[in-house]
């Protein structure tokens, strides 16, 4: 279910090989299309995977070095001085936090600056900047420079959208974007263009499911589970669609679901579980391939006395589900062979709701053990509800949303600071100060890139997103 990258010994034909591939990657941002206003280049050379079913492939590489969808990473000249250390909300801030933002030299960019810790949690030297990056971070002072020059990044698009931001999904290389009005593309394979697909519709969570050629999304004014289909979308860009397949073809709702509040998709060898919380209850439907080709209802746990905000699955020594969901008062789980309703962790510290952010499962731990964050703070503990370690991950600051990153990191946006922190042990890896306070949510992420959008603020909000350079990533 969740991958995590585990930093190993290699040979130097493997350093190598990883070096190419990710090289490989960053490439894939840097694509650019000669002719303005034509479909995006990553769509235009598909193969179907699946009958229906559409596969992403990357473009062919330009020499370009410079991303013509994104803004320039001009550094305009700023104060050395660095900002003062964050007052602490609720809760103490973490001493990893202070020593990475009191008692280091910031590097200066051009929206954020950037701290961070070497190993051992001794604040080292910051590195240069590297033409063409918006963000460096201070890397392992006995790093060798050619592992300095990989270097967290942030860089943010030109595109300015008028609605806010509610989710995002990475179909292929290119990002499908839900706003408070619509369904849009942008086509990161060339100059920045953005396709509206849908309009006149809410979009509040979505995921791409190439395999089986669709979209499952919330959405609309009911908050409804819709499933658009990928070709549809497809014809929809390069204005093939008919009148007939514009409404018979492109979408289907699952069941009869309305004020779906959270949904999650689980993968289990060969079947995908869909898990959703409604008010007040949690319904998993489970994908049916051909002839059916839809989800169709697996299990129900109606009546549930703490309502949902989130939701998920997790498989136990692949054997047994349990079903975990949070609630303003706390972290639930359900055993779904028992269907036994029981709390996993229940914060006694604090007065009145909490606010769930996320549920990590953690890897390698045969689905047994989580990190629960809410607050100002995660928790780690077992899918039976015991503390399984004696401490506590604690954010500078309290943040606007959480989110587990495929490198094994955990990620909190602050109104004042980007914190990213090892999920297994709640160490502190960096932290990017704002220039100025603003409030960021986080979008989507796959391998080491999380894209993550602005909240509007007057007339408009953006895209950022952040490369974490994969390998490993324990210090920078």
């Amino acid at each position: 279910m969740i991958t995590h990258w585990k930093s190993t010994n290699k040979s130097e034909a493997a350093n190598k090989d990883g070096e190419r591939d990710r090289n490989r990657d960053r490439r894939s941002d840097r694509e650019l299309q000669r002719s303005s206003g034509k479909p995006p280049l990553a769509l235009a050379h598909r193969v179907a995977s699946a009958p229906g079913a559409l596969a992403m492939q990357s473009p062919r590489h330009s020499n370009s070095g410079v991303l013509p969808d994104l803004l320039p990473p001009h550094t305009p000249p700023q104060s050395r001085s660095p900002p003062m250390p964050q007052r602490p909300q609720d809760k103490s801030t973490s001493e990893e936090y202070r020593q990475a933002v009191g008692k280091q030299a910031p590097m200066h960019q051009k929206s954020f600056t950037a701290f961070g810790f070497g190993a051992g949690s001794t604040i080292g030297s910051m590195t240069p900047s590297r033409r063409g990056s918006q963000i460096n971070v201070n890397v392992t002072p006995s790093q060798t420079m050619e592992g300095v020059s990989e270097t967290p990044e942030i860089r943010k698009y030109k595109k300015r959208f008028s609605s806010d931001i509610l989710c995002a999904a990475l179909w292929g290389v290119n990002l499908l974007i839900g706003t408070e009005n619509g369904l849009t593309l942008l086509d990161r394979s060339g100059q920045g263009k953005v396709y509206a697909l849908i309009s006149r519709r809410r979009f509040q969570q979505m995921e791409v499911l190439e395999g089986q050629n669709i979209l499952v999304t919330i959405s609309g004014k009911k908050n409804k589970i819709r499933v658009y289909y990928l070709s549809w979308l497809k014809s929809k860009i390069f204005k093939t669609e008919t009148v007939t397949s514009d409404k018979k073809n492109g979408w289907v709702n699952v069941g009869n679901l309305e004020g779906c509040v959270h949904f999650k998709i689980v993968k289990y060898e060969r079947i995908k579980f869909l898990v959703i919380a409604l008010q007040d209850s949690i319904e998993i439907y489970a994908w049916a391939p051909k002839p059916y080709h839809k989800f169709m209802a697996f299990k129900s746990i109606p009546e549930l006395t703490n309502k949902p905000l989130l939701v998920d699955l997790t498989i136990e020594e692949n054997q047994r589900l349990k079903v975990i969901y949070a609630s303003s008062i706390g972290f639930h789980a359900i055993d779904l062979d028992t269907h036994t309703v029981f709390d996993l962790y229940i914060p006694s510290h604090t007065q009145g709701p909490i606010t769930p952010h996320t549920m990590v499962i953690l890897p390698n731990t045969d689905g047994l053990q989580l990190l629960l964050c809410y607050d100002n703070e995660g928790v780690y503990v077992n899918t039976n509800g015991k503390i399984t370690k004696n401490v506590v991950l604690q954010w500078g600051e309290l943040p606007t949303s959480v989110a587990y990153i495929s490198t094994g990191q955990i990620m909190g946006w602050g109104n004042k600071a980007i914190e990213i922190r090892a999920a297994e042990t709640g160490h502190l890896n960096g932290v990017f100060m704002h220039k100025k306070a603003q409030k960021l949510k986080f979008l989507c992420e796959r391998n080491d890139k999380v894209f993550f959008s602005s909240v509007r603020s007057g007339s408009s909000c953006q895209i950022y997103f952040m490369t974490l350079n994969k390998p490993g990533m324990t210090n920078w």
